[in-house]
Formats: structure tokens, sequence, C-alpha cells
């Protein structure tokens, strides 16, 4: 364990004494606990371990401060995991992301309630978050890849995620994930090989989290811009404002969760004119995989949806190719939409998909599962179902809620039940769920 007295390097360095002020009182207060966990994440970077609880638990004795003084604000932490740091010194990436945390946990919270406030949108309220955390571009052609997947893949996946990422990186794409392992490091690692070949000085490795999930995807050390959006919902928001093309690696309930979110949004009648490029790819052995996907998708929320994306197995130069040759119409849509390149504002978000969703066992229970409803609405519902899987399976807050009042409830349709049964344990038996140790369902299915 290490103590250390941490100053910032290009963010949060120049701060008035007012900021600095609001930054003590904040994270002294409403926040800390918060603050600290976050923190804690992203100086565990390269813990194998998926088990937020496990990683609070064993680094109980860990203490974080905010100090001032009169060249700015500086961080204190006690019990600091030694990964972190190198002969005493912290790691640059890693001093990067904790005042990130900082930035977006803290120094961002008072400025958001204001926004709450004035009643201002939440398409608005993702905008200024990623403005604040420099993430919009101005004046850059479409070249941002959101890669999606999960971080409990076998080698052979993580390997190919990779060679994609290197096949986007060779034609100049940046790339988004969820800054995790797996299939969000993979893309990442690819691409900054093809990114040093082909002598890119300022390429983006933007990871979006937010905090409930974060312990469970620390930032790998690809990442060179973090985001922490206050929540799941808007964390997804941010990912199909600020990217400009979806590629979807094998993965578990949290891949789901955003296939769901993406397809509900884009099943929207006000988006059938807005290009956004959508591509299922993984090596010939996950091709059983996008099979299952595929079919749990026409079987819940119809074939419509399955003409939204594209499924290519075991090419990572084509799925290279097809999206480099999208990004080009994609440019001609936004130009034509008179949008802008560095946040897509002509999406239609409905409410259902954006208001953020608490995953108690009674608001589980209640989630609408059956098909007297409109698709989109439908996939709402089943996003909101794969998101409290994911929070019973990872996050601190969900584990001790299994753990004192046992599996969720979930009912529906016969057939939608019967198509989410096979779903989830064809990813319980590929070992898709979790990382580390054997899984137990945080879930029970009934119809």
């Amino acid at each position: 364990m290490v103590d250390a007295l941490i100053v910032p390097k290009g963010q949060l360095d120049i701060l008035s004494k007012r900021e600095i002020e609001v930054l003590q009182t904040s994270s002294n207060n409403l926040y800390r606990t918060l603050f600290r966990n976050c923190a804690l994440a992203v100086l565990s970077t390269g813990a194998d371990s998926d088990d937020g609880h496990e990683l609070l638990a064993a680094h109980a004795d860990f203490e974080i401060e905010v100090m001032s003084s009169v060249r700015g604000v500086k961080l204190k932490v006690s019990n600091a995991p030694a990964n972190a740091f190198v002969g005493g010194e912290i790691i640059s990436g890693i001093r990067s992301h904790l005042f990130s945390v900082l930035r977006d946990i803290v120094f961002l919270q008072d400025q958001v309630e204001i926004w709450q406030q004035r009643g201002e949108s939440i398409t608005d309220m993702v905008f200024k978050t990623l403005r604040h955390a420099r993430a919009l571009k101005a004046r850059r052609r479409p070249n941002l890849v959101v890669c999606w997947g999960g971080h409990s893949i076998n080698k052979v996946e993580y390997d190919y995620s990779k060679e994609v990422g290197y096949r986007l990186g060779l034609r100049e794409l940046n790339i988004c994930t969820g800054c995790g392992i797996g299939a969000m490091k993979g893309p990442m690692k690819g691409a900054a090989i093809a990114h040093a070949k082909q002598r890119i000085d300022n390429a983006r490795y933007i990871g979006i989290t937010e905090p409930g999930i974060i312990a469970s995807e620390a930032p790998n050390a690809v990442v060179n811009e973090l985001i922490i959006m206050p929540d799941i919902e808007k964390r997804l928001e941010a990912f199909i404002r600020l990217g400009h093309g979806i590629v979807v690696f094998p993965g578990g309930a949290g891949t789901a969760e955003e296939i769901l979110y993406i397809l509900g949004v884009l099943l929207n009648e006000k988006n059938k004119n807005i290009r956004v490029p959508l591509i299922f790819t993984g090596p010939e052995e996950s091709k059983t995989y996008f099979e299952q996907m595929d079919e749990f998708i026409g079987k819940t929320i119809g074939d419509e949806a399955r003409k939204l994306y594209k499924i290519i197995v075991n090419d990572p130069i084509g799925v290279a190719q097809a999206m480099h040759k999208d990004m080009r119409k994609v440019y001609k849509n936004r130009r034509k939409l008179d949008d802008a390149f560095f946040y897509n504002w002509s999406l239609t978000i409905e409410e259902q998909f954006q208001q953020a969703f608490e995953p108690t066992h009674e608001n589980m229970a209640n989630l609408n599962l059956n098909k007297n409803q409109s698709p989109a609405a439908l996939a709402a519902d089943l996003r909101r179902a794969f998101s409290g899987i994911v929070a019973g399976n990872v996050k601190p807050n969900g584990i001790e809620a299994i753990q004192k009042h046992g599996p969720y409830q979930l009912d529906g349709d016969n057939e939608i039940m019967n198509a989410l049964d096979a779903l989830l344990a064809s990813f319980v038996e590929q070992r898709r769920m979790k990382l580390s140790g054997e899984y137990t369902p945080c879930y029970t299915l009934k119809s």
C-alpha cells in the first residue's frame, strides 16, 4: 500500500479559490463515498477481479482527501494500491484518470444540480458533461467508432477484438469503449499499434463509464480520455451522441443492454433517416453467440430491428472496410441534416431511454416484458432488465441487494421469457456473466 500526495497535470490544475473550496466541501460531504470508491477503482487499474464489492472490501482502509494550496488542488491518498505507482510516483495515465474522477464526480455535481433545477433536457446535460470533459472536437470529420462487448471474454475473442481495432486504426479511426478490460481493451490496444504505424500523435481512446459500474470496469491502461457520466442511461446516450458508428463484439448482459438500447432508439420512426452504422462481429468461434442474439431480437422486438445491423463473422478487415465506408455516409448524412459532427443532435431519444432506472427488486418485478406495447417500448424494458442483471452481477449495491433479498424476479409473456431464458442460459454456459469466481444467477424468470 502507498501513501502519496498527487498534483494534477493537464486538468483541474488552474482553479480559483472558490472552485477549490467547492471541491473540498463536496468531496468531504455528499459525494465523499462515491468519490472514494471511484478513485479506488481507478487506482486499481489492472486488477483481475470484476467484483466491485470484493474490491471495496479488499481496500477498506483506503482514504483520499482533497487538499488546497496557493498553487491549486492536490489529492492525498492513504493505503492506495501499489500497482498505481512506479518508484513512488503515480503512473501518468492513472493520475489523469484520478483527476477525471474528481472532475466528473465532485467538481461537476453542483453544475448538474443547477441544470436540473433549470429544467434542462437530459440531452443538453449529456452535451455539457462531454463538453466539460473536452470530449467534443469541432471541425473534425466523423472518425469515432464505439466498440461494445463483454469484459468476460475468452482469449480468441479478445485477440479478434484487438485485430479489428488494429484494422480500424490503420484507417485512422479512433476508438471509444466502456473503458474496461476484454472487448473494451482489445480494440484500443489494436488501434494503438496501428496509430503508431500511421504516425498519428493525437489518437483518441475514450472510455465512458458511470459510478455504479466503474469498480468492475476500471479504466484499462490505453484509455487517454476518461469520462464518468452520472448514470447508465446518460452513459449510453453519450456513446451514441458522441460516436459515429458502433461495433459490437460478444459479451454478456451488459452488451445485451447496449444492443437493446441502440435498437430501441433506432426503431423510433423519427430516426429512420439518421445514419448510425451498427455491426456485430466476432471470430468463427463466436458465430453461435450472434445467431442466438439475432434470434432473441427477432422473437422479442421483431424483424424490423434485425434490419438495423450487419453481422460480420471472422473478418476484421471486412469490418474495418465497412465502417470506414460508412464514415463517409455519416459525413454526408450529418451535412444533409445540418447536424454537428461532434454530437448527434438529430437523434430522437425518448424519455423511457433517458430516465435513470434503479434496479430494486420492486422495479425489476414491475417491468413490462409483454408484447402489448410497441417494439421500442419493449426494448426499453428489456434493456432495464439486463441493466438490473448487470447490477446484481458486479455492482456493489446490486450484489448487496441480492444477498439481502434474494434474486430478482422477472415475469412476462411466455415467448419473451423463453427467449430471455435461452439467451441468459447461453451467457452462463459460455461464462459471459462474470470474470472471477463461479457464477450464481441473480435472477429468476417466471411466465
